[in-house]
């Protein structure tokens, strides 16, 4: 029989996997479904997968200091019961537009998932250090940020799969089948949370982000750690977009091909995350940071600068996102050792803050040297690689003055 701690692990890993699950099973569903629905004409392919991935994102910019600050002033784990209870009506929502066929209720539906999300990201992330205790944070993140990408990888192929095979129903009921686990699973955490506390942190995101920082100051290398995970979500977005023109244009390769490949990198990401958090054990293996961007840098180079066989490349792709994995849960574990008590909250409010701001340059940086090369694939991987090393110099020159 399993002890209570291991149960708590398993419905906190659950939980999240079946809430990142779900939002990329829906978003990634209307894209591959609504294709044959009657789209309003100013709509078209492309821009409606730009409105339904701002939908999942933007509220992040826009809830996340409340989200924190809820965090810090009640039960984390009521928040993220209240929330994921929130994703059945959701999910039926969207049952209801899928039915009609009507995108504008699906991207609504999109839009809360986003905002439910959003709301309880920072309970979730505080509830691995109630649960595990201090000793065992980097394992929590690891697993936890394995859980992550694994649902996104599902998410899609899943959407993929059943958008060529089965009908609207099959949508349906996996909906709301995935919404009643994933809140079933939060039932299942028992866990004694930190004493609660008075948040003054504002709910304005400028301001928000300005409080935080100084926050962040107080506690050693969190400002450093809150930008290497915001850095990490910025590379891997860029590489992720840039995957799909690499596979098609330089080795005219389908979308199974380029799914294949999109699934390794999602698959190195869970393997480096979990290979972390093993190697990490009871420290938050901040010795492991340097590495793991050298990793990065270093299969970027191959890629960058080799004509490679599409095989050797989709190796290459999972050593870059093994790397960042690597590289990614130490980050993590340093805010969750930082000793900041329910001010948690507020510090993981501030790192999805800065993640959206990172990951929205990426996007622009990704768009304007495609604009300016022709989409030259190569050139956004170099750009890549450039970023990845100046995020190694950033950290090397921060543990230097550290040992002073």
């Amino acid at each position: 029989m399993p002890n209570n701690k291991t149960i708590n692990w398993i419905a906190l890993f659950a939980s999240n996997f079946f809430g990142v699950f779900n939002d990329n099973l829906l978003k990634n569903s209307i894209i591959f479904v609504s294709v044959a629905w009657v789209l309003p004409a100013w709509l078209n392919q492309s821009q409606l997968i730009t409105v339904v991935s701002a939908a999942l994102i933007l509220p992040y910019l826009v809830f996340s200091p409340y989200a924190g600050n809820l965090s810090v002033r009640i039960s984390k784990l009521g928040i993220f019961r209240f929330f994921k209870l929130l994703e059945i009506p959701i999910m039926l929502l969207a049952a209801v537009a899928f039915y009609f066929e009507n995108i504008y209720l699906a991207i609504l539906g999109v839009l809360l998932m986003g905002i439910q999300s959003s709301m309880y990201s920072p309970s979730k992330y505080g509830l691995i250090r109630d649960v595990g205790g201090e000793k065992k944070v980097a394992f929590g993140s690891g697993v936890f940020e394995t859980m992550a990408f694994l649902g996104i990888l599902l998410g899609t192929v899943v959407a993929s799969t059943f958008s060529d095979n089965f009908g609207v129903w099959s949508f349906i009921a996996l909906f709301l089948i995935i919404a009643v686990v994933g809140y079933i699973s939060t039932l299942l955490i028992k866990v004694e949370e930190m004493p609660i506390e008075v948040s003054k942190a504002s709910n304005n995101p400028f301001v928000f982000i300005s409080q935080s920082y100084m926050l962040a100051k107080s506690f050693k290398d969190v400002n450093p750690a809150v930008f290497g995970s915001s850095a990490f979500w910025l590379i891997g977005g860029m590489l992720q977009m840039n995957l799909v023109i690499h596979t098609s244009q330089f080795y005219s390769a389908g979308n199974t091909t380029t799914g294949i490949i999109m699934a390794m990198a999602a698959i190195g990401i869970a393997v480096g995350c979990t290979v972390a958090a093993k190697v990490a054990g009871n420290t938050t293996g901040k010795n492991m940071i340097l590495p793991g961007i050298a990793g990065m840098v270093f299969f970027l180079a191959i890629i960058t600068f080799f004509d490679l066989d599409i095989s050797v490349f989709a190796f290459c792709v999972f050593g870059t996102a093994f790397s960042g994995g690597f590289f990614q849960v130490p980050c993590l574990a340093i805010i969750q050792k930082s000793n900041s008590g329910r001010k948690l909250g507020d510090l993981f409010a501030y790192l999805n803050l800065t993640t959206f701001v990172f990951v929205s340059f990426g996007t622009f940086l990704f768009w304007l040297t495609t604009q300016l090369t022709n989409q030259n694939s190569f050139v956004v991987f170099a750009v890549i690689m450039i970023l990845c090393i100046a995020v190694f110099m950033f950290f090397n020159k921060k543990f230097k003055q550290s040992h002073h």
